[in-house]
C-alpha cells in the first residue's frame, strides 16, 4: 500500500487529554467514544471536531482535534436542550394538529418554542405534551440531517410542511445562503443548522415549565404567540435534582426575602423597576459602599459625585444616546424663561460626567494615573416584562470608577482592577468565579467606535493583563462595549445558578470623543487610555444576588440587627437595658426585645429573623454578671462577660467571617 492510501486509510484523532490515536478513515464520534469507553459511549451527545460541533454519527475524514461531548458540558446540554425543543414540537403536532412553528431555540437552563396555534395551551396541555415527548423517546427515533437548496426548502415548507413562518426565515433570514439543513424524525421535520442529537431515546425526563405570550421575530406589531418552555435530562434523577433546586432557588428569592426581612420594597406608587431601601437594607447597601470606598482608598482612588441627570448634548458626544436610546427614558425637555429649549436625560451612564471632571484642568504625565470613584445611580428603561426586583430594576447605582493612564501603565492598572475585583468577590464568599474577555466582532464594526487598529490593540491589552493575573477565561465574541473590550466575571453562587457581576473595560475611544489630554514627558499632548471598572457593577443587583446566595444569612458584618438581647422576666430589664447601651456604644448593631414573650417564641422569631447572635439573659447570668449566647443555626456559645462578648463580636466584624 503507497503512503498516500496509508494516509487515507486513518486519521489521527487527538483528544482533550492531548493523546493522539489513530481510526479507521471515516469514523465517527461514536466510534472513538466506543473505542475509549462503553459509558463514554452511552453517554456521548456530540462532537466537536477542530472546535465545531457536530453530529455524533458525522463521518470524519481528516485528522484533527476532538472532543466527546456529554450533558455534563455547556455545548452538551444545548445540543440536548435544542434537540428537546423539536422533540417538544413533534409532540404538540401530533397532539394539536394545525400547528406552525416559529423559533425553539437551547437557553441557559432549558428551551422554549414560539407556536401559532387557535388552541389556548393550559396547564393541563403541559402534562399531555409531556406524556406524549416520553412516548417518542421511547421510540426510539431516530433525528436525520438533511440537506437541500434554499429554493428546495422553500418549496418544501409551503407545499409539504405548510409552514409560513420557516418560509420567511429562508426568505428573509437566510436569503444569502445557497444550501440550509433540515432535521427529520419520523413524520415531523424542521429547519435547523444544527447539531442534534441522533436519536430522541437520550431524552429520558421531562418538565414542561411555563407558557408566555411572544410576538413573531420579537416585533409587537407581528402576529401574537404562544412560548412553551421546558427543561430535560437524560435521567429521572438528573430531573429530581433540578426540581430541588428550582424549590431552593425559590426559598432563597430575593424578593420573597426582602419582604420578610424588611430590605427593601417596590411600589407602583413610585414606579417600577424602582426599588427603595427600607433601614435594614439601607445598612447592608451602607457596609458594602464603606467596605469598597476603604479599599479604594488604599489603592488611591479619588471620590466625586455628578447629578443624577445631563445635558442630552453630553450623551450625543459620548455616543450612548444613540447607542443606548432603546433603553434610556424619553429626554426631558424644559424650556427657560427666555424660550430658550434644553433637552436633558436621566443620566443613563456616570462615564461623561467623569470625563468632564478630569478635563476640568491641565494633567501631566506626572499626574497619571487618576482615578475617580463614584457611587452613582443611574436610570435605563427596561421592559417591564424584564424587570426582577434588585437584579433587574431602571433605577440603580453603579460602584463605578474611571481610571486615566499613560499606554505604558495600562496593563498594571487592569492587573490591579482586577486584583480588587478578586478581593471583593472572595469577602462576600464568591469562590467559584468565571471570567469572559468580550471582544468585539470585526464583521460587524459599525457597531463599535473606533478603528480596528484600536481594537486590535485594546484586546491584546486585556489578554495581556488576564494572563499576567493568572486568569482562566473564556472568549465571547460580539460581548464587548460599544467603546471597547471587557474582562467580565461571572460568579456561580450557593446553588449553582451563574450571575455575571464585576466588569472592567478598556476604552480608546471615549479620550478621542472627549479630546481628553496630558502633557508628556516630551512636552507634547498625548491621549489617555480609559479604564472603566465596577467590582459589584450595581449596588442593587449585587445585594440581589447576594440576598440568594446567602438565603439571607449575611455575615455578622453586614448583617443589619448583630445581635438581640433577650432577657427573661422584668426584673432582668434593667441589667438587659446596661448590656444594649454598652454594644451600641461598642459599635454593634443591637436590639432589645423586653416584650412578655416565652424564650423559645424569641428564639424561633429571631430564627426566622437571621439575626446572628442572640443574647439570653435570666436570673442566673444576672447574679455572676455574666451572658449566654446562641448562634442562629449554630446554636448555644457558651457564657461571655460583657467585655469579652464585645470582644469576640468586634473581632469577626473586623475579620469579615462569612458563614453560609
Amino acid at each position: 500500500m503507497s503512503d498516500n492510501q496509508e494516509q487515507k486509510a486513518f486519521i489521527a484523532i487527538t483528544l482533550p487529554d492531548g493523546s493522539i490515536r489513530s481510526f479507521p478513515y471515516g469514523s465517527t464520534g461514536l466510534d472513538i467514544a466506543l473505542s475509549i469507553g462503553r459509558k463514554l459511549a452511552q453517554d456521548a451527545l456530540a462532537i466537536t471536531f477542530e472546535g465545531k460541533a457536530l453530529e455524533l454519527d458525522t463521518p470524519l475524514t481528516e485528522s484533527g482535534h476532538m472532543e466527546i461531548l456529554t450533558f455534563d458540558s455547556p455545548e452538551g446540554k444545548e445540543i440536548f436542550w435544542h434537540s428537546s425543543s423539536h422533540l417538544m414540537a413533534q409532540a404538540i403536532e401530533e397532539l394539536f394538529a394545525g400547528t406552525r412553528f416559529g423559533a425553539g431555540p437551547a437557553i441557559e437552563q432549558g428551551f422554549y418554542y414560539d407556536i401559532a396555534s387557535d388552541h389556548r395551551f393550559r396547564e393541563e396541555d403541559l402534562r399531555a405534551i409531556e406524556l406524549r415527548m416520553i412516548e417518542i423517546s421511547k421510540r426510539e427515533s431516530q433525528i436525520n440531517r438533511r440537506e437541500m437548496s434554499r429554493e428546495e426548502a422553500i418549496e418544501f415548507f409551503k407545499t409539504v410542511r405548510n409552514d409560513p413562518y420557516k418560509v420567511e426565515i429562508l426568505e428573509d433570514t437566510l436569503k444569502n445562503t445557497p444550501v440550509v439543513s433540515l432535521y427529520e424524525q419520523e413524520n415531523f421535520t424542521d429547519l435547523c443548522s444544527g447539531p442534534h442529537l441522533h436519536s430522541t431515546s437520550k431524552i429520558k425526563a421531562v418538565q414542561l415549565t411555563n407558557i408566555s405570550t411572544s410576538y413573531w421575530r420579537g416585533d409587537s406589531s407581528r402576529e401574537s404567540m404562544q412560548r412553551i418552555y421546558g427543561i430535560t435530562f437524560p435521567s429521572e434523577k438528573l430531573l429530581k435534582e433540578h426540581t430541588a433546586r428550582v424549590e431552593e432557588a425559590k426559598r432563597r428569592d430575593h424578593r420573597k426575602l426582602g419582604a420578610e426581612l424588611e430590605l427593601f420594597m417596590l411600589s407602583p406608587e413610585i414606579g417600577s423597576g424602582l426599588p427603595v431601601w427600607l433601614p435594614k437594607g439601607a445598612i447592608i447597601r451602607n457596609e458594602l459602599e464603606t467596605f469598597l470606598k476603604e479599599e479604594q482608598r488604599k489603592r488611591g482612588y479619588l471620590p466625586v459625585y455628578t447629578p443624577h441627570i445631563g445635558n442630552i448634548e453630553l450623551y450625543k458626544r459620548s455616543g450612548h444616546y444613540p447607542y443606548y436610546s432603546d433603553s434610556q427614558f424619553p429626554p426631558l425637555t424644559y424650556h427657560d424663561e427666555n424660550g430658550k429649549q434644553e433637552q436633558y436625560l436621566l443620566k443613563p451612564m456616570n462615564c461623561p460626567h467623569h470625563h468632564l471632571i478630569y478635563n476640568v484642568k491641565l494633567r501631566s504625565y506626572r499626574d497619571l494615573p487618576i482615578r475617580l470613584a463614584e457611587f452613582g445611580t443611574v436610570y435605563r428603561h427596561e421592559q417591564s416584562g424584564e424587570l426582577n426586583g434588585l437584579v433587574r430594576a431602571r433605577g440603580f447605582t453603579q460602584d463605578d470608577s474611571h481610571i486615566y493612564c499613560r499606554p505604558d501603565q495600562l496593563v498594571d492598572e487592569i492587573c490591579n482592577a482586577i486584583d480588587l475585583t478578586q478581593h471583593v468577590f472572595a469577602t462576600l464568599g464568591f469562590s467559584d468565579v468565571q471570567t469572559r474577555l468580550s471582544m468585539h466582532d470585526p464583521l460587524n464594526q459599525e457597531k463599535y467606535g473606533g478603528t480596528p487598529e484600536v481594537w486590535e490593540q485594546a484586546e491584546k491589552d486585556v489578554t495581556e493583563a488576564a494572563n499576567r493575573m493568572g486568569i482562566n477565561y473564556v472568549i465571547g465574541i460580539g460581548e464587548a462595549s460599544f467603546y471597547g473590550p471587557k474582562i467580565d466575571f461571572i460568579v456561580r453562587d450557593a446553588i449553582g445558578r451563574k450571575w455575571q457581576l464585576g466588569t472592567v473595560q478598556v476604552d480608546y475611544v471615549m479620550p478621542e470623543r472627549f479630546d481628553l489630554s496630558y502633557i508628556g514627558s516630551d512636552s507634547q499632548k498625548h491621549r489617555p487610555i480609559v479604564i472603566h471598572r465596577a467590582p459589584f457593577g450595581s449596588m442593587e443587583r449585587f445585594i440581589g444576588v447576594l440576598i440568594e446566595h446567602t438565603a439571607g444569612n449575611f455575615p455578622l458584618w453586614l448583617a443589619p440587627v448583630q445581635a438581640i438581647i433577650m432577657p427573661l422576666g422584668e426584673e432582668i430589664h434593667a441589667y438587659a437595658k446596661s448590656i444594649h447601651e454598652k454594644l451600641l456604644h461598642s459599635g454593634i448593631r443591637a436590639e432589645l426585645d423586653l416584650r412578655n414573650e416565652k424564650i423559645g417564641k424569641k428564639i424561633r422569631e429571631a430564627e426566622i429573623g437571621k439575626l446572628p447572635y442572640m443574647i439570653i439573659i435570666g436570673q442566673k447570668e444576672l447574679e455572676s454578671g455574666q451572658l449566654s449566647l446562641r448562634r442562629h443555626r449554630t446554636g448555644d456559645e457558651g457564657l461571655f462577660t460583657t467585655d469579652s462578648l464585645i470582644d469576640k463580636l468586634k473581632k469577626e466584624i473586623a475579620a469579615k467571617t462569612l458563614i453560609l
